[in-house]
């Protein structure tokens, strides 16, 4: 059982060939190409998922599934709030939804940040009618020991230039890990994530 099924008294089923890693400047392409072909993601300039992979790479991850990335989440550590970890984008190829992979990737991200970097808290910003994202936060929120979550708005749609519609944060916190050999296991679970990728 791993630290992360322990915390959240959740069985995971996966496929034996899905490795969840921390990524890396050659999985760059490929995570802009699903949120490309996502059609509903904004998707930003190749460049930026370049620099999410070099600059965040311990706050981000990809599924990866017979050497292809198919899923990945961006994150980085609040510079306000470094105890706060804000998810920028989650986002998994077509033919690998429905499969639970999205939570799974959430699940790990969070268990390894929090194992190394005292992490206690997940945000995010939802837009009203991003019904998939509620869902997948709302559950993480009650694997993780039932943990508060709190929608407040953010930025509304006069804050963008584009005819954006508004982006309510969501809060999820605070999550503490109560047992050091759970600690334990989550960093070692990472460190040989790391050594596979």
């Amino acid at each position: 059982m791993s630290a992360t099924q322990a915390i959240t008294n959740v069985q995971v089923e996966s496929d034996s060939t899905e490795r969840i890693v921390a990524p890396g400047p050659e999985h760059a392409a490929e995570m802009w190409r699903i949120a490309r072909d996502s059609v509903t993601l904004d998707l930003n300039p190749s460049y930026a998922y370049l620099v999410y992979c070099r600059d965040f790479s311990n706050t981000s991850r990809v599924a990866v599934v017979d050497g292809k990335v198919v899923g990945y989440i961006m994150g980085h550590l609040r510079p306000e709030k470094p105890h706060h970890l804000f998810v920028w984008q989650v986002a998994v190829d077509e033919s690998y939804r429905g499969r639970g992979l999205a939570g799974r990737m959430l699940d790990e991200l969070f268990g390894g940040v929090a194992a190394s970097d005292d992490v206690h808290t997940v945000e995010t910003t939802i837009t009203d009618d991003n019904e998939a994202s509620q869902k997948l936060f709302a559950s993480f929120a009650r694997r993780w020991q039932k943990a508060p979550m709190t929608v407040d708005p953010l930025f509304d749609e006069k804050h963008f230039p584009d005819g954006h519609d508004a982006e309510k944060l969501y809060e999820i916190g605070p999550i503490f890990f109560l047992d050091d050999e759970l600690l334990a296991e989550v960093e070692e679970k990472r460190e040989r994530a790391e050594s596979l990728g």
